[in-house]
C-alpha cells in the first residue's frame, strides 16, 4: 500500500487534533530538566517522554502527530517496547526533527542560517526505516531594527535550505513541516512581526515553487503575528489572530492543506486563546492547528518533577493542554474551560 504524502498531511491536521513537538535536543531538556530539578539522562529523558505517549486519553483523542529527537526515534520503552510503536499504536504519526541547529551567517551579524542539508537524503531513508512520515526543519528568523536584522540575504537563504529539505523529504516518502520562525524575542511592534513574516512567508514559497515542493504534500508551521517580548505592548487574542490572518491570506496558497503554529515563548494560554481567536474568525483554505513544545510541556514537566509517583498527574497535566488546544484547533475554546482542568 502506498502512504501518499497529501493523505498523511491531512492526518497531521486532523479536527481537533496537533503535534506535540517532543523533539528538543539534548541542549535544551537539560534546560528544562534542571527548572524542575532533575538530571537529564537517556533514561530520564525517556521516561518523561514515555509518560506523555502513553497518556491515552490525550494522544488518541488530540495528538495527530509527535516530533522526535534522534535519541528517542531509537529508544525502546521501559517494557521495550519500541517509543515509535507507542505513538502508531495510539493513533499518532512519528516524526522526525531533521536540522543540525541555526549557526552564525557569515558576513551577517546577528543572522543565523540552519544547517543540516549535508547528507540528509541518506539520513531520511534511515528515518523512513524507523518509523517516521514527516520531518521538521526550522529557520530562525531574529528581528533587531537597530542591527538591520534580519538581512534579505538571512531570509533568501533561509528559504532556500527550507525548499531543499521539503523536496528532499517528499522524495524520500515524509511529509515536510516547514518552520520559518520570526522570533518572538525583540522590542519590536507587530506591525514589523507583520512586515517580517510577510516578507519570509513571500520568499518561502517562492523557493518552495523553484524547488517543485508538493505543497498538498507539506505543513507549514510559523509564527503567529505577535509584538516582540521586549516592546513592553501586548495584543490580544482578536488582534493576534487578525494581523496572523491578514498575513496568511496575502502568503500562503491554499494548497497548503494545514498550518500548525509554533508557541514560540507564548504562555500555555496565550498560545490556546490566539488559536482559538483565529479559528473563531470564520472558515479559512487551511486547518489551523498547534505543534507546540512548550506550550503543551512546560505543565506536565512540573507535575513529574521526575518521580514515578507523580507519572499520572503529569499525564493528566498533558491530557488537559492537549484537550484545551484540540477545542482551539476548533474555535472552541474558553476561559472558563481552563479552569475546569
Amino acid at each position: 500500500m502506498t502512504e501518499r504524502l497529501e493523505d498523511i498531511a491531512l492526518a497531521m491536521v486532523a479536527d481537533g487534533k496537533g503535534i506535540l513537538a517532543a523533539d528538543e535536543s539534548s541542549g535544551t531538556i537539560k534546560k528544562r530538566f534542571d527548572a524542575i530539578k532533575v538530571e537529564s539522562t537517556e533514561e530520564s529523558r525517556r521516561d518523561y517522554r514515555e509518560l506523555m505517549f502513553r497518556a491515552d486519553d490525550a494522544m488518541k483523542n488530540h495528538i495527530s502527530g509527535v516530533i522526535l529527537y534522534d535519541e528517542t526515534i531509537r529508544q525502546k520503552a521501559a517494557d521495550g517496547t519500541p517509543l515509535v510503536d507507542i505513538i502508531k499504536a495510539a493513533g499518532a504519526i512519528p516524526g522526525i526533527k531533521v536540522d543540525a541547529g541555526a549557526k552564525p551567517l557569515a558576513g551577517f551579524p546577528g543572522d543565523t542560517i540552519t544547517e543540516g542539508l549535508d547528507g540528509l537524503r541518506e539520513r531520511l531513508a534511515e528515518y523512513y526505516k524507523l518509523g517516521a512520515r514527516f520531518a521538521k526543519w526550522r529557520a530562525v528568523i531574529d528581528i533587531n531594527e537597530e542591527e538591520n536584522v534580519p538581512s534579505a540575504t538571512a531570509i533568501d537563504a533561509n528559504c532556500h535550505a527550507l525548499a531543499r529539505y521539503a523536496a528532499l523529504c517528499q522524495e524520500a516518502g515524509i511529509v515536510p513541516i516547514v518552520e520559518p520562525e520570526v522570533l518572538m524575542d525583540g522590542a519590536h511592534d507587530i506591525d514589523t512581526c507583520y512586515e517580517v513574516t510577510k516578507v519570509t512567508l513571500l520568499q518561502l514559497f517562492s523557493e518552495l515553487y523553484a524547488a517543485d515542493v508538493n505543497l498538498a504534500g507539506t505543513i507549514l508551521k510559523p509564527n503567529m503575528v505577535i509584538p516582540g517580548k521586549k516592546s513592553g505592548t501586548k495584543a490580544s487574542p482578536e488582534q493576534v489572530a487578525e494581523m496572523t490572518l491578514k498575513v496568511f491570506r496575502e502568503t500562503v496558497p491554499a494548497a497548503i492543506p494545514g498550518i500548525a503554529f509554533l508557541s514560540g515563548g507564548q504562555s500555555d494560554e496565550e498560545a490556546t486563546a490566539n488559536l482559538n481567536a483565529m479559528n473563531a474568525a470564520g472558515p479559512l483554505p487551511w486547518k489551523l492547528t498547534f505543534s507546540y513544545g512548550r506550550a503543551l510541556q512546560a505543565a506536565p514537566q512540573k507535575a513529574w518533577a521526575g518521580k514515578k509517583d507523580n507519572v499520572t498527574a503529569a499525564q493528566k497535566a498533558f491530557a488537559h493542554r492537549a484537550r484545551m488546544n484540540g477545542l482551539a484547533a476548533q474555535g472552541k475554546w474558553s476561559p472558563d474551560l481552563e479552569k475546569q482542568g
